[in-house]
């Protein structure tokens, strides 16, 4: 596709591209066909990671997250947005984008900078896999929350035409008190947009949802 082995990394910004131009595959089943491309939901993520409260941004490298933020989705320049309904088991996709990782990082950028680029991007791409640190379990959390808030503007624009209430289960998976107090302001915003419609949405009740995160919290052994 590109060179490889080169001590360019102009290879590397040609592939870059492909993240601004592909687009979030699971707005499309509900018509949003000129929606958000996988850059679009990236930058929005790095930005909210810089927004952490004290009671977070104490205990966390922030710089480091914005990184993990930006670096988190770079295989799917190749492999394509895979969502849940794509049949595609979770193993699989995860060799996938492994296997692509290890293409970019040490084929198109193994000599940029004598390797260490490529080595410290294939390594914070790994910690965000894994999830154990808490700056992974944090951009995970944020990479929910960019897509409620996704969810919740899409409804909104299309003044409540289309309901998109199926993604408000990713609220019961945020982990961090931090960001699910995001998340409830945001899904309270939600209701109450339906509620001037005079309409009753699909998806979790605010009361379930903050239930669930309180469990999804405290049954982890999260303190």
């Amino acid at each position: 596709m590109t060179s490889t082995n080169t001590s360019s990394p102009v290879p590397f910004f040609h592939l870059l591209e492909r993240l601004k131009t592909t687009k979030r595959e699971g707005w499309r089943r509900f018509g949003i066909n000129h929606g958000e491309s996988i850059s679009d939901h990236m930058y929005r993520m790095s930005m909210l990671t810089m927004l952490a409260p004290p009671s977070l941004s104490s205990r966390i490298n922030i710089s480091h997250c914005t990184k993990m933020a930006l670096i988190h989705d770079v295989a799917e320049a190749l492999v394509g947005d895979i969502t849940p309904v794509d049949g595609v088991p979770k193993v699989e996709k995860n060799r996938r984008e492994a296997e692509t990782m290890d293409y970019i990082c040490k084929g198109l950028l193994g000599k940029v900078n004598g390797g260490i680029t490529g080595e410290e991007i294939r390594s914070i791409w790994q910690e965000y896999e894994d999830s154990v640190t808490l700056e992974s379990q944090y951009v995970h959390d944020i990479d929910k929350m960019e897509l409620l808030l996704q969810m919740v503007e899409y409804e909104r624009s299309h003044e409540g035409r289309i309901d998109l209430g199926e993604f408000s289960w990713v609220a019961q998976k945020i982990v961090l008190p931090e960001i699910q107090s995001w998340c409830r302001d945001v899904l309270k915003e939600r209701q109450e947009f339906w509620d001037t419609l005079g309409k009753k949405p699909t998806g979790n009740v605010l009361d379930d949802v903050q239930e669930a995160q309180h469990q999804n919290y405290y049954g982890n052994g999260s303190k």
